[in-house]
């Protein structure tokens, strides 16, 4: 069964949110082209309180970008955003989620990240994407969102460790920088991921 798992389409990651993603809204209009395409339709949600340790405005002294150790895991500090309720943290309202069967939450816990879709960024606790994808019989996994080189890969990589298919659906997905996502590509492909267009998707 083919799934389309839809990452952190949310308004704090498109141009104007607290955390834009460049072009990030000019993916929402091919998501919602792709998803009649699915037997199953799954999003994940950026979901942070406020006291989240990835917030730059809840260390003393640092700035958005700075890198910091947190917990044993190297962590970028970035602006606030997504924070649990707030209208940043809702998905973005072109997005068509009428066929999104369900939606996981991540980022809760404030003492670590999470960038990825199944696990934190320590792989220490599971959101339970993976057994409900493996209840609903999905095998065959692609991936769309922001931003491309962060959340949508991490989501991906995983996937892949985890024994799911998985493909990137390019021009689904915006980078926050592009040097980075050109980079990250080629790591997805080595490890056996597909890349492909909303064209390729039958």
């Amino acid at each position: 069964m083919k799934a389309l798992v839809i990452v952190d389409a949310q308004i704090d990651f498109m141009p104007g949110g607290a955390l834009a993603v460049p072009q990030g809204d000019r993916i929402v209009a091919v998501i919602n082209t792709l998803q009649p395409r699915f037997d199953l339709v799954v999003a994940t949600q950026d979901w942070h309180p406020p006291s989240h340790k990835s917030f730059a405005s809840n260390h003393q002294g640092k700035s958005p970008f700075d890198i910091i150790d947190l917990n044993g895991l190297p962590q970028v500090l970035w602006p606030d955003h997504c924070v649990q309720a707030s209208a940043g943290a809702q998905l973005h309202p072109g997005l068509d989620t009428a066929a999104v069967e369900a939606i996981f939450r991540k980022g809760m816990d404030p003492e670590i990240d999470s960038y990825g879709g199944f696990f934190d960024n320590g792989h220490r606790k599971r959101t339970g994407l993976a057994g409900y994808l493996r209840e609903k019989g999905a095998t065959d996994l692609y991936f769309c969102g922001l931003a491309a080189e962060i959340c949508v890969y991490y989501t991906l990589n995983d996937a892949l460790r985890l024994g799911f298919a998985a493909t990137l659906i390019e021009d689904a997905t915006r980078p926050l920088n592009e040097q980075d996502f050109a980079e990250t590509k080629k790591t997805m492909l080595r490890d056996g991921a597909r890349i492909l267009t909303a064209h390729d998707i039958r």
